[in-house]
């Protein structure tokens, strides 16, 4: 199985559970990139990895019945997902099962096209935002969301893992800690190495709490982090479990348990 094949499928598996467990993380992400976009009633968008929808719901009422949405993710349990979500809320947005990294949809077609917590999963993320500025119309944005700093204790939290992990392996969270995804200045390079202009950088941080250990436990089991899991040798998963745990009280303050995660949006035009 490649690599394609196997972040299809981990998606695939946490389907039904993901942004589902009761924690404020993807969506309010999503929101603001689209606040940075400032999509308008009537343009042509695209969503790329647009999972269950965070983005594509509010990028698909914003634009309107006189605009248009595509939304593709490699995931076809995420596709549906998505469909799923739409139907529930009256919404029409076109949705396909397709690789990031080549959409193969029709060049200079899009106003806008939007990327949320997708890129540094990538084996190229030059190459591929290079393919989605080609998508845009002449003066049309690209807007993508990544991940900054974390909060300390919480490095330690995912620290327990790193026995289990292959030194390859991507860790969405964890990708700001070397490379272009570890700085601003870094991801304002890949941006302006695909062409783009008028690039800036926004960022925010988002406080992620849980409720007790068990929330936390279900949460990282329903995101990407579920790969960690399930590379835990089964009979010393509890032991990880209870380390982690006892890692996730030093994060304790007033709202629970949990990590600040800084999140960056970078901006271009073509």
């Amino acid at each position: 199985m490649d690599r394609h094949q196997q972040v299809a499928a981990l998606f695939d598996r946490v389907a039904a559970t993901y942004d589902q467990v009761g924690v404020e993380f993807f969506q309010p992400i999503a929101d603001g990139l689209l606040g940075h976009l400032d999509a308008q009633p009537g343009e042509r968008a695209l969503d790329i990895g647009c999972g269950r929808g965070a983005l594509l719901l509010p990028l698909t009422r914003a634009v309107g019945a006189a605009g248009s949405v595509t939304g593709i993710d490699l995931s076809p349990q995420m596709v549906e997902a998505s469909a799923a979500a739409l139907a529930a809320e009256g919404l029409v947005a076109e949705l396909l099962v397709a690789d990031a990294a080549a959409p193969g949809l029709p060049p200079e077609s899009y106003d806008l096209v939007a990327s949320s917590l997708v890129i540094f999963f990538l084996t190229d993320p030059a190459a591929a935002l290079a393919a989605w500025a080609d998508l845009l119309k002449p003066n049309g944005r690209l807007g993508i969301s990544t991940f900054g700093d974390f909060s300390k204790a919480w490095r330690a939290v995912d620290g327990v893992f790193d026995p289990y992990l292959p030194s390859q392996m991507l860790d969405a969270r964890t990708s700001g800690a070397a490379g272009p995804f570890a700085s601003d200045a870094g991801v304002e390079a890949l941006m302006a190495g695909a062409g783009l202009r008028d690039i800036r950088t926004h960022s925010f941080t988002i406080s992620v709490r849980f409720t007790d250990a068990d929330q936390w436990y279900a949460w990282s089991w329903s995101t990407g982090q579920r790969r960690m899991w399930e590379l835990v040798p089964e009979d010393q998963h509890d032991a990880v479990r209870t380390q982690a745990v006892e890692l996730l009280e030093a994060t304790r303050d007033g709202a629970g348990i949990g990590f600040d995660q800084t999140v960056r949006y970078t901006l271009g035009v073509r």
